[in-house]
């Protein structure tokens, strides 16, 4: 029992140097960028609360979970063990599961299915089954995971084709540019790697951290602002970046312009 928290138990090995700036740390920058995370992750629970208060706390989860995958990312690349793998992609895995239960559009939920509390719940026993089967052939999680995040941009481009929001759409296009980006480091590191040692760049996947942090901040972002306007429509969400909304970059986030219901009234 004890091997599958051993150093290296894992089958999987990326393709930065191994022991190269640490003796106790296997991949050294794969480990050091996970801690993105930490970063971006409370930075857009507090941005997104006022949105999250009107629609509902749970949203909040998605972030929260997001410190977790930060976290067992860093264990997995500092020590490249079973463990470390597996908590790694399972917290990816519940990740997307909770923000399939928050965010699925109402309108494509299967015939079956009448609220979101039903939608919700068969999300949840798919995630379950998903974990219990991820221990069969873990090294094919990866894969799984990535085609999990294909259908969430497909959903979103069926979302779009009926915006005509100008900021929406430019987020829209941020959002699969840096997912796009962010696959190719991942795919480059996983098959390239041969390449990439003769050039001495082995740093592709800590990069892919860092893309996908925060093309998930421009994607959730934009699931959230379609969502405020079908669900709390009365609140006129807007879309703004942060720290000013005047830069041309910027963390984006949604901003309720009409008076939310939660709020007291004389």
């Amino acid at each position: 029992m004890s091997g599958v928290f051993s150093y290296e138990s894992s089958e999987i090995d990326w393709c930065e140097d191994n022991y190269k700036h640490s003796e106790h740390v296997v991949e050294y920058f794969n480990t050091m960028s996970s801690f993105i995370f930490f970063i971006i992750s409370p930075i857009m629970l507090y941005l997104l609360h006022p949105y999250a208060k009107e629609r509902n706390l749970a949203i909040h989860s998605v972030w929260i979970m997001m410190i977790f995958v930060g976290l067992f990312s860093a264990y997995f690349h500092m020590t490249l063990s079973f463990v470390g793998q597996m908590l790694d992609e399972l917290s990816i895995l519940w990740v997307l599961a909770v923000g399939y239960a928050v965010w699925f559009p109402r309108r494509l939920f299967p015939s079956f299915i009448k609220d979101r509390s039903t939608f919700s719940s068969l999300v949840v026993v798919i995630a379950v089954i998903s974990t219990l089967s991820s221990f069969v052939k873990p090294t094919a999680n990866a894969y799984a995971l990535n085609f999990f995040g294909l259908h969430m941009l497909y959903v979103l481009g069926v979302e779009m084709r009926c915006c005509t929001d100008q900021k929406a759409l430019r987020l829209a296009k941020l959002s699969v540019a840096l997912w796009i980006l962010a696959i190719t480091c991942w795919i480059s590191d996983r098959f390239g790697c041969s390449f990439w040692q003769k050039l001495n760049f082995c740093y592709l996947h800590g990069i892919w951290h860092i893309l996908i942090v925060i093309a998930t901040a421009y994607g959730s972002t934009l699931i959230a602002y379609l969502d405020a306007n079908y669900e709390i429509p009365y609140s006129l969400p807007g879309l703004q970046y942060w720290p000013s909304d005047k830069w041309a970059v910027g963390i984006p986030h949604i901003v309720l312009k009409g008076t939310p219901k939660t709020e007291k009234r004389c």
